[in-house]
């Protein structure tokens, strides 16, 4: 892997590491459901008038518009909202990772491995210690909520990688076209029209303008450019090699957390994030000597970010085909 596009993988990392900071103060201004589908409006628009359809069936599109778009960043905005800081959000949503493999093995009859296994206990240990830091039912929620999202995560990752995209990048982008209206619906029904409405009509003021900033980062940085280079780097390097570079993403976002607010983790979130980390490159990174079922490339697995990304492009088919490839 070339030195440039390790830079690249690493300005990824950061980018969705700061992501976290970045919704943190857009969700001191607009509430959580509304925020999300503020969010993926800002992108649905131009993909319906620019994006080319990604060549998939609409099942997998709903799937993992679905999955990703509204049950990740729900429950993810919601967690932040009741108190999750961005820095310990950044960690616990790499729990989609273990989740991922899990839900491959019962759902695609992928093979888990016994390294595979070891790897999800020891990352289910690591959430453990971090359950047991916040013992308190009002400390213990938003980390709960955030396992929620990462859940989430990981049944979009088995639909798109289910979807066979031609243009993974394209893929993404048309998802961003399910989550607006089921969540502006659940906005109006949780959080009310009189909220909403307050939260529009004082966007453009001086008091908003960082939560307008961030919102504007979390598309244009943390989606369209982060997911962009990575797409690229993922499409011209093995996926072994570009996504242990997405273990960053909690360093970059405990780093810019303390930096931009202040925020501190405690030893316990510590430990326990060290130790999902490692549970989460044991069970995701291929291991020499690791066998895999005919037809399945290890490496062609979804990856582990702090921002959600496209899967990388399916390989070609063995054999010739009258109508080229399976999209089921």
């Amino acid at each position: 892997m070339p030195l440039r596009d390790r830079l690249l993988a690493a300005l990824v990392a950061v980018l969705w590491g700061v992501n976290f900071v970045a919704i943190h103060f857009s969700l001191e201004h607009f509430p959580p459901f509304f925020l999300v589908a503020l969010r993926f409006l800002v992108l649905a628009i131009p993909t319906v008038l620019f994006v080319k359809w990604p060549g998939v069936k609409v099942r997998w599109l709903l799937g993992y518009g679905l999955g990703f778009g509204i049950l990740q960043f729900a429950f993810l905005y919601a967690g932040m909202s009741a108190g999750m800081p961005p820095g310990l959000a950044s960690l616990v949503l790499q729990a989609s990772a273990p989740f991922t493999v899990v839900l491959a093995a019962l759902w695609l009859r992928e093979r888990l491995s016994v390294v595979q296994g070891v790897g999800i206990l020891i990352a289910v240990a690591g959430l453990g210690v971090i359950a047991a830091e916040r013992a308190g039912v009002s400390a213990l929620l938003p980390v709960v909520l955030t396992l929620f999202g990462a859940l989430g995560w990981a049944f979009g990752n088995i639909c798109s990688r289910q979807a066979k995209p031609v243009s993974p990048l394209g893929l993404t982008m048309w998802m961003s076209v399910v989550p607006p209206v089921p969540l502006l619906v659940l906005s109006l029904l949780v959080e009310g029209p009189a909220r909403i409405g307050e939260s529009l009509a004082t966007a453009f003021t001086l008091e908003a303008l960082p939560a307008m900033l961030g919102l504007a980062y979390t598309v244009l940085l943390g989606t369209v450019v982060g997911s962009g280079i990575w797409v690229t780097l993922m499409k011209r390097n093995p996926s072994s090699r570009v996504a242990p570079f997405s273990m960053l993403v909690p360093v970059a976002g405990f780093t810019s957390a303390w930096l931009i607010l202040g925020e501190v983790p405690n030893a316990g979130d510590l430990v326990g994030g060290a130790i999902v980390i490692a549970g989460v490159l044991i069970a995701t990174v291929p291991w020499r000597g690791r066998r895999s079922r005919p037809g399945f490339d290890a490496d062609a697995r979804p990856t582990t970010t702090g921002e959600p990304t496209a899967p990388a492009a399916p390989p070609a088919p063995s054999r010739p085909s009258a109508v080229g490839i399976r999209h089921d």
